[in-house]
């Protein structure tokens, strides 16, 4: 079960990821003992350089605020929680909570119109809202002089709302949120999660109802009703507003009590008590669902979040099941062979946090199998608790994450997230603290006693074979009860506001220079280039060694060979196996891995910066000494062959498989899956030759780049980098890239089609080539293709989503390539509107390239404020950093990079965006579309778009019956 939110145009991103200091305030100890503990626990942080100082104050009207300083970028986290999920809603109101998260970006009485537009003006990331169990929290990094447009939105939305909820409102997101829903159910086992929750919690329980609720519950809302919902929970007294980043405490006074003071309280309502361990006898179901394997579920209710049984409950789950070299992944995938994939991990929540272990079963084992083998090695570890050694080596995992998360200041899990959850949940900001202190003081005994208490008996099984999908029918509607409100605490007062509302949103008039590191470079004695970047911000080392190859260096060999041999690099190396490997990475604390992308291959590590040395042993051992076992080569042989049949068996998945060899030919080197994960048959033929051929080939020192972020100079990281890689040489002649010609379009459109059984959704994609990432022109298409489908207001998602609301987003994109790039339109929609979809689709793409509706100047000038506002923000983790250091590196672009397409952008004119979006021809667009072709193939034929095919998901013909 994942956090429900509004999607980005960073969706594509994620769709193509295989492609391409202040002072700590604290509450007041109530004795010596209470202060010393605390004391012993900020110096144990403190020392473990993971520390998240902050200070804290608190309105008249109970908004309670928190305010983390963090110079190192000019932005500031905005991220407003309020304290209401889905676990409060009555029955027959759920899915309030989530409707509410989304009615709420519809705007407000004084600024009418999409919540995200005021921030795609000023350049915010990492923006977004989701709801869950027990809150709802939105979140936008903006630049430190639009602070007043952020805290004037987020007050206005609080505190004037209601006259901005119309009953069209309301329709237009009740549709969005049941596309949503229809989205999450109809992936493969996407249903599995409902279903656990219903059983693990009994009818009646907060969190037996998910959190998107039900059809009936949402059609049946009323205006009246969401109003009431909205005056019940939405006040400043249930809310914690975190302010992180380019900011002091004395400014957040300030601004905060200017904006949100004259907001009044709403009741103070009352809270859900806490039932951890309710499911106390065991259960188990089973159901069938299109999926290519089976998977078993097992899922126990266990100890509400900070509670100290939560954190040893993470660390038995990391040594159960939660990395390569863990007990399940030991016994069923590397020794019996009976799972491609094994998984433990804890869910952390107010009321009771959810304990899973899960499964993906090898085809044609006995699910019997499986879980006996779980049975076995989860009761071994409750009786015996873990090793010594298994136990430090999870406690090092769980530090090292840490550190690489409180890099971030905003957005999913970054310190401001960090922050309000502890706030919301536990009334102590600094509640990691004592969760990190009880992860790094963890004794065998207290794991093991942790893992009795709550794993020892109960829990609920759910076994989810191949079939057909089962349509499963939501519980009876019932009628809800009033709403009744008590009245609100007269302790919460008001204070008075100078803000003149009646003028709009506050107009932001200077913002942040840009700023990028400064790159150093050298030359290893082994021949490759070393590009560095200095960030002291957290002790971390980054680095990527760029290779050439990528997947379309498998023209001429077994399709997935490069994606394969790269992913096996870290199978063991040297004097380690697999297992050894992956046990000695962990023990650093290191994230070490290789894989490949479109156009080349890359290995990666971070390393904590006490670790860096013996890490740089361990990267090195993986780049110059791959076992290649054959043993490991059939084991990852298995798993990579049933994770195509899952990519065939996801509706995007399959698209994205398909569309490449109808967009480029199966002869072109690009002609292949996007995944790069090849054929069942390509990889069920690869040899260990194979492997050790492509790695002589690619993956050597002379003409690679390794790009370096982090905590280290030049002068120290040269001398290491030399002392592990400086005598590496290659072996033999280098390959060279293959030249790839350009492909001519179609001369007409072409329509294929796979069939999706029972979906209740069709995923639409329309595709064709355009320029190389290398073009002279390629900044002004992108920014031409942002006007059509690349942001939230762009032409396609307004249309699809917020105008019809057949779909739960709708975009365009076109990753960077070195030859033609692909260019994508993409939408998911309800399955009744996937002809009408379509042919809008169609509308919007022919009439926005052939200039009957071209960009007009001020959506021009949206789009450049995104792109040229949003950069200062942009570069605040090293990640980001060498992300785009690699990227110039791979397309040949130029050190200053980000100025010259900065300056490019912003003298760009909408003449020449409109000339621009003319690169596309809707004449010869190849649309794939995914659904049950008994219901939409009859109305897309009906279109006469073009030829129509119906193809199966390896993009062969299918006869017709």
């Amino acid at each position: 079960m994942f956090p429900i939110h509004r999607p980005r145009a960073v969706l594509y991103a994620t769709i193509l990821a295989v492609l391409i200091g202040g002072c700590s305030k604290t509450p007041t100890p109530a004795s010596g003992e209470q202060a010393s503990s605390d004391q012993a626990t900020s110096a144990a942080v403190a020392k473990a350089g993971i520390e998240i100082p902050y200070e804290e104050f608190t309105l008249p009207n109970g908004l309670r605020v928190i305010v983390h300083t963090d110079r190192k970028a000019p932005v500031v986290a905005v991220n407003l929680w309020y304290h209401v999920g889905s676990k409060d809603e009555p029955a027959g109101r759920t899915g309030f909570a989530h409707l509410f998260e989304h009615l709420m970006f519809n705007g407000s009485e004084n600024a009418p119109g999409e919540f995200f537009e005021p921030f795609e003006l000023v350049g915010a990331t990492s923006m977004n809202g989701t709801t869950w169990l027990d809150r709802t929290n939105y979140f936008q990094n903006v630049p430190t002089t639009a602070l007043d447009m952020a805290l004037w939105m987020e007050s206005d939305r609080m505190g004037h709302l209601l006259g901005a909820i119309d009953q069209k409102t309301l329709d237009e997101q009740r549709g969005v949120v049941q596309n949503e829903k229809r989205q999450g159910e109809n992936q493969p086992y996407g249903q599995a999660d409902d279903e656990i929750y219903k059983a693990l919690y009994p009818k009646g329980h907060p969190y037996h109802h998910s959190t998107i609720g039900s059809m009936a519950d949402l059609n049946a809302a009323s205006l009246d009703d969401v109003k009431q919902w909205f005056r019940t929970w939405y006040g400043p007294n249930n809310a914690v507003l975190v302010l992180a980043g380019d900011i002091d405490v004395a400014t957040a006074k300030e601004k905060v009590a200017r904006y949100f003071g004259d907001i009044p309280a709403t009741p103070t309502m009352k809270r859900q008590p806490v039932t951890a361990g309710a499911h106390a006898e065991a259960t188990r179901a089973t159901m069938t669902d299109k999926v290519p394997q089976a998977r078993v579920y097992r899922a126990w209710s266990v100890a509400e979040y900070g509670n100290p049984d939560v954190e040893r409950l993470q660390l038995l789950a990391q040594v159960l099941g939660g990395s390569k070299s863990s007990r399940l992944n030991k016994r069923l995938v590397f020794d019996d062979k009976l799972a491609d994939e094994v998984s433990a991990f804890v869910q952390p929540f107010e009321l009771a946090s959810t304990f899973y272990i899960q499964a993906d079963i090898k085809e044609g084992v006995d699910p019997a199998k499986v879980e006996a083998a779980i049975d076995e090695e989860l009761k071994k570890l409750i009786a015996e608790g873990p090793t010594e050694a298994e136990l430090k080596q999870a406690q090092t995992v769980f530090k090292a994450s840490f550190v690489r998360g409180v890099e971030r200041i905003g957005g999913f899990g970054g310190k401001a997230d960090a922050l309000a959850e502890c706030a919301v949940y536990t009334d102590n900001p600094g509640c990691f603290r004592e969760g990190l202190k009880t992860i790094a003081d963890a004794t065998v005994a207290e794991v093991k006693g942790s893992g009795e208490k709550y794993l020892a008996r109960g829990g609920h099984t759910l076994l989810v074979t191949p079939g057909a999908r089962e349509q499963i029918p939501e519980e009876a509607a019932v009628t809800p009860e009033p709403m009744t409100l008590p009245p609100v605490d007269p302790k919460y007062t008001t204070t008075v506001s100078d803000v003149d509302r009646s003028k709009g949103v506050p107009a932001t008039t200077q913002f942040p220079e840009l700023k990028f590191p400064e790159q150093q470079r050298a030359t290893l004695k082994n021949g490759t280039t070393v590009i560095l970047a200095e960030r002291h911000d957290v002790p971390v080392v980054q680095m990527s060694y760029l290779f050439n190859g990528g997947f379309s260096a498998d023209r001429g060999r077994k399709l997935g060979t490069s994606g394969f041999t790269m992913g096996m690099l870290d199978e063991g190396a040297g004097e380690l196996d697999a297992l050894a490997f992956g046990d000695r990475r962990e023990s650093l604390g290191a994230n070490i891995s290789a894989g490949a992308s479109l156009d080349g291959g890359v290995a990666s590590m971070s390393a904590l910066k006490e670790n860096l040395d013996p890490s740089l042993a361990l990267f090195a051992d993986m780049l110059r000494k791959p076992r290649f076992d054959q043993k490991e080569i059939d084991r990852v042989r298995a798993t990579w062959i049933a994770g195509i049949k899952q990519e065939k068996a996801q509706p995007q998945g399959a698209a994205l498989r398909v569309l490449p060899p109808l967009l480029y030919g199966e002869d072109h080197a690009y002609g292949i899956p996007f995944s790069g994960s090849g054929t069942e048959a390509s990889i069920a033929a690869l040899t260990r030759d194979d492997m050790v051929a492509f790695h002589r080939d690619w993956v050597r020192p002379e003409n690679a780049t390794l790009v370096v972020v982090g905590d280290t100079t030049l002068a120290e990281i040269v001398p290491l980098l030399d002392k592990h890689l400086g005598d590496w040489k290659g072996e033999g002649t280098a390959s060279a890239a293959q030249a790839m010609a350009d492909v001519p379009r179609p001369a007409q459109p072409r329509v294929y089609l796979i069939d999706q059984p029972g979906a209740v959704q069709a995923n639409i994609f329309a595709g064709e080539l355009v320029p190389s990432s290398k073009d002279a022109a390629a900044t002004r298409f992108d920014i031409a293709n942002s006007v059509l489908g690349g942001e939230f207001s762009s032409r396609l998602n307004m249309n699809l989503r917020e105008d019809k609301h057949w779909a739960y987003g709708a975009y365009s994109f076109a990753p960077n390539a070195q030859g033609q790039r692909p260019w994508l339109a993409f939408a998911p929609v309800q399955i009744d509107r996937t002809a009408d979809s379509l042919k809008e689709m169609q509308r919007e793409i022919t009439e926005y390239a052939s200039g009957a509706v071209p960009p007009k100047p001020e959506e021009v000038a949206k789009i450049q404020a995104t792109e040229i506002r949003g950069l200062p923000g942009s570069y605040e983790t090293a990640a980001a950093v060498m992300s785009t250091i690699a990227s110039n590196v791979r397309y040949g672009r130029p050190d200053d990079y980000v100025f010259k397409r900065k300056a490019e952008i912003e003298a760009l004119t909408p003449e020449q965006v409109k000339a621009a979006a003319t690169t596309l021809d809707p004449s010869a667009l190849t649309w794939v579309v995914v659904g049950d072709l008994s219901k939409i193939e009859k109305p897309i034929r009906a279109l006469n778009l073009g030829e129509v095919q119906v193809l199966d998901a390896d993009g062969k013909p299918v006869a017709k019956k």
